[in-house]
């Protein structure tokens, strides 16, 4: 019997990865301290602790956010997911950087609990990893920016209409990276990293 689209191990694992990217995400942004602690609530996901926004429009950001891409995650479209935080001028000050891969020719059944409990550890290392990352200065913005293997057409998705250009500036010069976890399996690979400006990049 052929398994049918909405069993395949890709839409699976995409779910998976998604739901774990919406709470990564959040994490992220409250490690970083941009709001005070009374816009999160704590939660329990994958038998941790972790934070989820209370703001109906910061919630709802991180989750049409990662909800859009979803499709595009399935079909092994995108390569890269960032939360960059940027100072007033636009010129990133630090990203977090998810590297996916989805095996598109994996046909196996996805082991749920597996997969779960490897990106679980991003999670825990997360937690403990606000020695890694710098101090923002006042002022700062942030958003979500994901980075695809080839852009998707407009016309076949009304999801890819929700993702525009970024009005953030790029590093001129290679950026420091700073390694925080990774994973690998059959059916998906993630690699999580810390991005900041060289000292060249500083000093230009």
């Amino acid at each position: 019997m052929d398994r049918s689209d909405a069993q395949s191990p890709q839409v699976e694992t995409a779910r998976i990865l998604a739901e774990f990217l919406e709470v990564a995400i959040t994490s992220v942004v409250f490690l970083k301290g941009l709001y005070p602690s009374g816009a999160f609530e704590r939660r329990r996901y994958m038998n941790l602790v972790v934070q989820r926004a209370r703001h109906p429009q910061l919630r709802d950001y991180i989750h049409s956010s990662v909800s859009s891409l979803l499709l595009f995650i399935q079909k092994g479209l995108v390569e890269r997911v960032a939360v960059i935080f940027s100072n007033a001028n636009n010129v990133p000050l630090e990203r977090y950087v998810f590297k996916i891969m989805v095996n598109q020719s994996y046909g196996s059944m996805v082991e749920e609990g597996h997969l779960a409990f490897s990106l679980r550890s991003f999670l825990i290392k997360l937690s403990v990893s606000k020695s890694l990352s710098k101090v923002l200065p006042q002022g700062c913005r942030w958003e979500i920016t994901a980075y695809f293997r080839s852009l998707p057409q407009v016309n076949t998705s009304k999801d890819a209409e929700l993702w525009i250009p970024t009005d953030t500036k790029q590093w001129q010069q290679p950026p420091l990276i700073t390694p925080i976890k990774s994973m690998s399996s059959d059916s998906l690979s993630v690699q999580l990293y810390l991005e900041n400006p060289s000292l060249l990049e500083e000093n230009l």
